[in-house]
Parts: structure tokens; C-alpha cells; sequence
């Protein structure tokens, strides 16, 4: 895994994508490092903040509850707690309440029974379609706890 520090002009483009896709605001950051661990996958570090980069998307890394909690979110019941944690998407039958999101945004996965984190994903419909739907695909999983970019990112300390 190679890694490095990037400098103040990147960290603030990179803060501004990450700013426009989550809708969150960021104070100033220093010391941002990027930890190439696939082809395709970014882990973004810096005191107090770990990104997943997976291709164009960023998303919360699922260790960071104070930022996951920012996010719209659905919650799951128990039986869908090993699907999503082999990285199947969201299933609507599995949906037993939500949060207002459009389609196409970042959303948490939660369990229904202690209330954690789950997995992260983007959204397939939005909130409003998914009211009015009994089955279908809701949420594509992209991160979730057991993934190959959670055994990593669990190496990687800021």
C-alpha cells in the first residue's frame, strides 16, 4: 500500500468535491494523507477523518459514527444483517424505517437491534419512491463492515 501527504492546494480541491457530494461542510484540514490500497480505492486520512474513495464516489468510512450519523439512513432488520455484510444491496423488503434522501446520495445502512452502522451505500431511489414500494433493489452497497477496504482501513492510523 503506498501512501503520501498531499499538499494544501489538493487538500482543499479535494475537500471541496467531498463538500459538494456530501452536502457537509469542513473546516480546514492539514495533513491529509492518501492511502492507495486498490486500483480503485483510496483510504483518506486526517485527524479525526477517514474517507473511503471507491472510483468517483466518497463515502464515510464505516469506523467514523460522528460523520456516518450526518447521513440520511435506513434501517434494516435482523435478517438482512448477513446479506449486507456480503456486500448484497438493500433489498426494500428489508427496510423497516428511513430517513428523507434522494436518489443517488450517500446513505447509511443501520441495524434495527443495537442501531449500528451497517454498511454504506448510494441510493437506487429516493425516499419518496421508496414509500410506495414493496420489493426491488433500494440502496447499492458499496462499504460494509467486513469489506476488503474495512480489513485495510482498520491498519491505517492517522
Amino acid at each position: 500500500m503506498k501512501s503520501n501527504l498531499i499538499s494544501k492546494s489538493e487538500t482543499t480541491a479535494l475537500l471541496k468535491i467531498i463538500s459538494g457530494q456530501w452536502g457537509i461542510e469542513f473546516p480546514k484540514i492539514k495533513n491529509v494523507k492518501v492511502h492507495q490500497i486498490l486500483d480503485d480505492a483510496q483510504i483518506i486520512t486526517a485527524s479525526g477523518m477517514k474517507i473511503l474513495k471507491v472510483e468517483e464516489d466518497y463515502l464515510p468510512f464505516l469506523s467514523e459514527t460522528e460523520t456516518l450519523q450526518k447521513f440520511p439512513s435506513v434501517t434494516v432488520d435482523v435478517g438482512a444483517i448477513k446479506f449486507m455484510c456480503k456486500g448484497a444491496n438493500v433489498m426494500r423488503p428489508g427496510i423497516k424505517e428511513f430517513t428523507e434522501f434522494e436518489k443517488d446520495k450517500i446513505v447509511c445502512i443501520v441495524e434495527e437491534s443495537h442501531h449500528k452502522f451497517l454498511a454504506v451505500g448510494k441510493s437506487m431511489v429516493s425516499s419518496t419512491e421508496l414509500q410506495n414500494m414493496e420489493k426491488g433493489e433500494v440502496i447499492k452497497n458499496i462499504h460494509y463492515i467486513s469489506d476488503r477496504f474495512w480489513e485495510t482501513g482498520k491498519t491505517i492510523y492517522d
